[in-house]
C-alpha cells in the first residue's frame, strides 16, 4: 500500500469516510514522529488575552485560572451581563487590531506544513458559551427560556460585527476545515432543549458556517458532553466531523445512524479512563485500554482517536500518560486497518 500523508489520510474522514489508518486528532495540533494530521490558527483577527490570568476574551469577559491549574476560564465571580435586554449597552464589541489576514496566515504557516497537514481556522464565536461567560450558566439559561428573541438579537448583532472579518480570513486562509465550537451539553444531558437549539442557535450556526458551505469546505465542530440530541441539526449546518464525541453518547449506534455523513473523533474521555492506581499505574494496562478503544470504534471508518490527559500543576503522571497514549494510538492506529509505512 502506498504511503499517504497525514493530510491525505485525514481528509478521507470527510462524510464519515474510511482512512488508511486511524488518525490522531488534537485540538491544537500535535506533531508526533513528524506527523501532524491537522493544525491551524485561533482568533487571527481580534485581540484576545483570555489565555492569560486576568485577561479578557474579544467581547470583554474576564478570565482567571484556579490555583491548581494553568488553564484559564471565565471568572464566575464577575457577571458581565445581568439582564439580557441590556446587552447593547454592556457588550464590548471587539475592535480589529491592525487586521492583516495575509500576515497572520504566514505566521500560522510557520507551525503547519500544508503539504502534509490539514489546515483549519474558524469564526471565533461560541454562541452559548459566550452567553454563559457573560451571564453565568444560570443567567444564560434563564434568558433563553424567558426572552429568546432578545437572545437572538444579541447573537445576531455579534455575528454582524465579526462576519466581515472571518469571511475575509476564510478567503485568505482557504482552509481545509472550518473549525467551530460550542459546548452546549453537560456530561449526561444537554443544557437546553432541541426546540431552543433549533430556534435560537441553529440560525446562528448557519451564519457562522456559511463561508464553508459556500465553498464546499467541511465543518469540524467541538462540543463536549451528551450532544446526540443535536446531531441532526449539526449535520444540517455542515458538520462532518465532531469531537470529542464523549462516550456518554451511544457512539456505535450514532456511527451507524450517520454513516456516510459524520466522523466521530475522540470517544475516549480522560475522566473515564484514568488508569487504576493513578498517579502510579501499569503502562501495559493503559496501552491495552487505548487498543480496546480503537478496536471498539475504528471498524467501518468514520473515526479518529483523540484524548488529552490533564492534571493539576505538578502532576507529571498526566504528561507521562499523554506520551504513552500518543505513542500507542500512533502505532496501533496503523495496525487496525493493516496499514504499513
Amino acid at each position: 500500500m502506498a504511503k499517504v500523508t497525514p493530510k491525505e489520510n485525514f481528509l478521507k474522514l470527510r462524510h464519515g469516510g474510511m482512512p488508511d489508518y486511524v488518525p490522531f486528532y488534537s485540538l491544537m495540533g500535535d506533531p508526533y514522529l513528524g506527523e501532524n494530521a491537522i493544525g491551524g490558527a485561533m482568533d487571527p483577527y481580534f485581540k484576545d488575552t483570555r489565555f492569560m490570568k486576568g485577561g479578557k476574551d474579544m467581547w470583554g469577559v474576564v478570565y482567571d485560572a484556579p490555583a491548581n491549574l494553568d488553564a484559564t476560564m471565565p471568572d464566575t465571580s464577575r457577571i458581565m451581563l445581568e439582564e439580557i435586554y441590556d446587552w447593547a449597552d454592556v457588550i464590548q464589541f471587539p475592535q480589529p487590531e491592525d487586521i492583516d489576514p495575509e500576515r497572520t496566515y504566514q505566521e500560522a504557516l510557520k507551525c503547519v506544513d500544508r503539504s502534509v497537514s490539514c489546515f483549519k481556522v474558524g469564526p471565533s464565536l461560541s454562541p452559548f458559551q459566550e452567553m454563559a461567560a457573560m451571564m453565568g450558566f444560570e443567567g444564560a439559561l434563564i434568558a433563553l427560556f424567558t426572552d429568546p428573541e432578545e437572545c437572538k438579537a444579541m447573537l445576531n448583532a455579534m455575528v454582524d460585527w465579526i462576519e466581515p472579518y472571518y469571511t475575509k480570513v476564510f478567503e485568505v486562509y482557504k482552509p481545509d476545515f472550518w473549525s467551530m465550537a460550542d459546548d452546549t451539553c453537560a456530561k449526561d444531558i444537554p443544557f437546553f432543549s432541541p426546540e431552543i437549539y433549533k430556534d435560537v442557535f441553529l440560525p446562528i450556526y448557519k451564519r457562522l458556517a456559511k463561508p464553508a458551505l459556500d465553498n464546499g469546505v467541511p465543518v469540524l465542530f467541538h462540543n463536549c458532553g451528551k450532544e446526540e440530541a443535536f446531531l441532526d441539526f449539526m449535520v444540517e449546518f455542515g458538520v462532518e466531523l465532531t469531537e470529542p464525541a464523549q462516550e456518554v453518547n451511544n457512539i456505535l449506534a450514532l456511527k451507524e445512524k450517520y454513516k456516510g455523513k459524520l466522523t466521530f473523533m475522540g470517544c475516549w474521555g480522560w475522566g473515564d479512563h484514568i488508569p487504576k492506581g493513578y498517579p502510579d499505574f501499569d503502562e501495559e494496562e493503559f496501552r491495552q485500554d487505548i487498543r480496546n478503544t480503537i478496536d471498539k470504534y475504528a471498524p467501518g471508518g468514520g473515526y479518529a482517536f483523540a484524548g488529552f490527559p490533564i492534571g493539576a500543576k505538578g502532576d507529571t503522571a498526566a504528561s507521562r500518560a499523554y506520551r504513552i497514549m500518543r505513542d500507542e494510538a500512533h502505532w496501533y492506529g496503523r495496525k487496525v486497518y493493516g496499514y504499513t509505512d
